[in-house]
């Protein structure tokens, strides 16, 4: 009989998503940049020596960019690089997380639904989960119900916003009230989508006053390194030392860095590609009123629609059309429903013909 490992893990199931035979497709299913990356990132990648293939990663400098990027879009008080975590990919920031704060027997809490990988994170910790609903109709953000539930001093808050899938927004000040309200609480925020609202707490945030609070950020949505895998958080510098303990020494790899450091200089690619994305979701919306198809648009790259027919079969005949989309089925709040990626104008265009050719 193989060993067992602990029974968190021998009970848990893991988060899984679709993981090949994607290239090639038009990508509306996991929210990721559809165009790729900034031609800068590309020649610096292609400028790497094959001999620096055999060194370890080397992260002097990285921090630094990090913060003159963010110092560049407006910060409420000075960033150090000692406030600047590195991370192969959010997810590895969020499995650090709960690996250096969450323990038998504490408490999440979050928002449902959201994003599908916080459960799994919490349970592998011996976690409970609180996860208060999104308000129907229009899934409004349930803030008096998780300021009560705040009093019963949870270990970690997580709110994805704009939320992944419902695109629901909180207002900045809103965070930051409830951060002061819980100095016992690891606020964390994850801000992947925030460049397609300009919701970010980075403008406002003091950390010196909340050092419980902490903010993700990534370069695969905008920037167009999810292949690379390279995300970041920003807090008090404690709590960034402490999430640093768990992680491997060597998480990021060198092309990783390469390609952050060119991505994070030609801001103006990112800038011109979310403007785009934005003007592309104002043609689909239209598209969408127009045709009288229930739709929910908020935040994000992203927007829900509920087709006529089962999701399952309009799913399957756009993917036969080439063009992906994620099924929201059995997903509390918004079963029935497709997520879909917003691109560029052409592509939603795409998007739309096959759409209406689906059954």
């Amino acid at each position: 009989m193989e060993p067992q490992a602990r029974p968190e893990v021998e009970g848990l199931q893991a988060y899984s998503a679709p993981l090949e035979g994607r290239r090639g497709l038009l990508r509306l299913d996991f929210n990721e940049n559809t165009v790729g990356p900034s031609p800068q990132v590309v020649e610096a990648i292609r400028a790497i020596p094959p001999d620096q293939y055999a060194v370890y990663p080397e992260y002097d400098g990285l921090r630094e960019a990090v913060v003159a990027n963010l110092a560049a879009s407006g910060l409420g008080q000075p960033l150090t690089p000692e406030q600047i975590g590195l991370f192969n990919g959010v997810d590895a920031a969020l499995h650090a997380i709960f690996h250096a704060y969450g323990d038998r027997g504490d408490t999440l809490l979050t928002t449902s639904p959201t994003f599908g990988y916080y459960t799994p994170c919490a349970q592998m910790q011996g976690m409970a989960i609180e996860a208060i609903p999104y308000r129907l109709p229009d899934f409004g953000f349930p803030l008096e119900e998780l300021r009560a539930a705040l009093q019963g001093c949870p270990r970690i808050l997580l709110i994805c916003n704009p939320n992944n899938p419902t695109g629901t927004r909180l207002a900045p000040e809103l965070i930051l009230d409830l951060a002061a309200s819980a100095p016992g609480t690891l606020v964390v925020v994850d801000e992947l989508y925030e460049a397609f609202t300009g919701d970010s707490l980075l403008p406002s945030a003091d950390f010196a006053a909340t050092p419980n609070l902490l903010v993700l950020r990534s370069l695969a949505k905008t920037a167009g390194l999810a292949g690379l895998r390279i995300g970041f958080a920003i807090g008090a510098a404690p709590v960034i030392d402490r999430i640093g303990r768990v992680t491997g020494p060597y998480d990021i790899n060198s092309f990783a860095v390469t390609a952050a450091h060119a991505a994070l200089a030609d801001q103006a690619y990112v800038d011109s590609y979310v403007a785009e994305v934005l003007r592309a979701r104002t043609w689909l919306v239209q598209q969408l009123q127009a045709a009288g198809v229930r739709h929910h648009a908020a935040g994000g790259n992203y927007l829900l629609i509920w087709p006529e027919h089962p999701v399952e079969e309009v799913e399957q005949r756009l993917g036969q059309a080439g063009i992906l989309v994620r099924s929201m089925a059995a997903k509390p709040l918004i079963d029935g429903s497709l997520r879909v990626s917003i691109g560029t104008t052409e592509q939603m265009q795409r998007f739309w013909t096959a759409y209406l050719q689906a059954p």
